[in-house]
């Protein structure tokens, strides 16, 4: 499973921490990227050493010119040196300068909280978060809801709102769980075991309340599948139908029309179930988003 982000995120922001999942983690361990150093604490020397250019050379044409010209070799030859070493620097990155990674560290830090990774959750949590975005996505997939047959701008908002609610409530529930094992695996006394069966039973209740929003979502992608189906071949069937006149003349011309009436009609009574079978399974595609809703 990938990053969880909640809807409230910018996408950008979303995208990005969906592309970063195991610097996330880093960062989640305690990790903090070197901070960058200004640009401007890096143009001090360069611009002295261009201020300092012109007096340089004056410099060295006055030792070039007298007695002391090997001196002026030696000076030209290490001026020219860390000129050359200063333009190869100029394009050079440094390596603590990590622009991308410190700017995934301080999204993450901001919207702390607004994100979920795979260790948030348990094996079990994984497999019914799983659950949950393969439904989700199967629907936002669906050429019936790229096609505007079911309500496409609610899908929209609303499943990638169920998809957070599941896996906020999966990772706090993974926590306690978490918890409630290394508990037990310490002993109980038999005092305390009277007050740990109702957390077991707050444990299982909870589950199976996050697994029955899990079901309503997989019975609604269940029906968009059906519509997925029926809509297709409803596309499949017109196409055909759409052909039925060139065949109707090679059969007319052929002599053979009569015999083929009774195919004829039937693909055109196919294309009509098909219709009302899109219709009715779009019909309650809707009555089991308004069951989401609920």
């Amino acid at each position: 499973m990938g990053v969880v982000v909640d809807p409230g995120v910018p996408p950008e922001v979303a995208g990005m921490l969906r592309a970063n999942a195991p610097l996330l983690s880093r960062i989640r361990a305690g990790w903090v990227p070197p901070a960058a150093p200004p640009a401007e604490r890096r143009r001090p020397s360069s611009m002295a050493l261009l201020a300092a250019t012109p007096v340089v050379v004056a410099l060295m044409s006055l030792l070039l010119a007298s007695h002391a010209a090997p001196i002026g070799f030696v000076l030209l030859g290490s001026f020219v040196f860390i000129v050359l070493v200063k333009i190869a620097s100029i394009n050079e990155v440094p390596q603590h300068d990590r622009p991308h990674e410190r700017g995934v560290y301080e999204q993450a830090r901001w919207y702390d909280g607004r994100y979920l990774l795979a260790d948030d959750f348990d094996a079990e949590a994984r497999l019914v978060l799983a659950r949950a975005q393969r439904a989700i996505g199967s629907v936002l997939r669906s050429h019936v809801n790229a096609e505007g047959l079911l309500d496409d701008a609610r899908n929209a908002v609303m499943l990638p709102e169920q998809e957070w609610e599941i896996a906020r409530l999966l990772a706090k529930l993974a926590a306690l769980r978490g918890e409630h094992k290394v508990l037990l695996s310490r002993g109980i006394a038999p005092e305390v075991a009277a007050v740990v069966e109702p957390l077991d039973r707050a444990l299982a209740n909870s589950e199976a309340a996050v697994v029955a929003r899990v079901e309503a979502l997989e019975r609604y992608a269940g029906h968009v599948a059906e519509a997925e189906r029926a809509y297709h071949a409803r596309s499949q069937i017109e196409e055909l139908r759409a052909r039925l006149p060139r065949y109707e003349e090679l059969l007319a011309e052929s002599g053979a029309d009569a015999l083929a009436v009774p195919e004829i009609e039937k693909l055109a009574q196919d294309a009509d179930a098909l219709e009302r079978l899109l219709r009715k399974s779009v019909s309650s595609a809707h009555e089991a988003f308004r069951y989401l809703e609920g």
